[in-house]
């Protein structure tokens, strides 16, 4: 037996899928979910094979929701149009449901999904590669999503202090504490307004409204103090993309 969840916040886009697996009895729905928070305990929970997933949602969106998933089931996304979306899901081959979509289109996705042997995600790096793409939505750009133990956090980029490389993580400081988040210091020097945020460092980057003065350093190097008395390297390259966003 295929065992599968239902995230979407449209109970009827659920009632629709729900009809449509009747034609597919080797697929059992575990569980509904109405966001992307629910969606997420439930795939902890349950450890799905597959699931339906809905891109826009409150809370949390659906590339959200499985950028804090450790283990990804297999995905069939369902969704209205969004042009980051659609861009994201041709450009990794993933398999989505644009609403409002045929029984025969269903069935299509389905029968793609049943092909694969076994059933397993997809490989980690299309995923990743999809996250990627989708992420510089710009409805993306002003939080970070991240999870705390069993908890998820929504840090508004505007509460960001500065992020500094941790690994294979970035650790992103606000004034409540410091975050974990898995991506990469190049995604968030590409998705950041530059305008706000500066990589004034290969380990940093820095909010330049917390940024109280810079003084000089080692060399050519120099210091920022930010406002919460962290002190932030700065490079030699980094302190001229500094003064060039704050125009001095």
């Amino acid at each position: 037996m295929i065992r599968a969840l239902l995230i979407d916040d449209e109970p009827l886009a659920r009632m629709v899928v729900r009809e449509y697996l009747m034609g597919f009895p080797q697929i059992e729905v575990l569980q509904e979910c109405g966001d992307g928070f629910e969606g997420l305990k439930a795939i902890q929970q349950h450890q799905p094979d597959l699931i339906f997933l809905d891109v826009q949602m409150p809370k949390i969106n659906g590339f959200e929701m499985l950028e804090l998933v450790d283990e990804q089931p297999a995905v069939i996304f369902t969704t209205a149009f969004d042009e980051y979306a659609i861009k994201a899901f041709e450009a990794h081959a993933t398999d989505y449901l644009l609403k409002p979509f045929s029984k025969d289109r269903f069935n299509k996705a389905i029968e793609k999904f049943l092909a694969q042997a076994p059933h397993t995600a997809a490989p980690k790096q299309e995923q990743e590669q999809l996250l990627e793409t989708a992420s510089h939505s710009p409805a993306q750009h002003e939080r970070i999503v991240v999870k705390t133990g069993t908890k998820v956090k929504i840090i508004p980029v505007a509460d960001v202090q500065y992020l500094q490389a941790d690994d294979d993580y970035v650790s992103v400081f606000t004034q409540e504490g410091s975050y974990l988040k898995n991506k990469t210091m190049s995604f968030f020097e590409q998705t950041l307004d530059a305008r706000q945020f500066v990589r004034v460092h290969r380990s940093y980057i820095v909010s330049v409204q917390e940024i109280t003065r810079i003084d000089p350093y080692e060399k050519d190097s120099h210091l920022a103090i930010l406002k919460s008395g962290a002190k932030i390297p700065v490079s030699k390259t980094g302190y001229v993309k500094l003064k060039q966003v704050l125009g001095i």
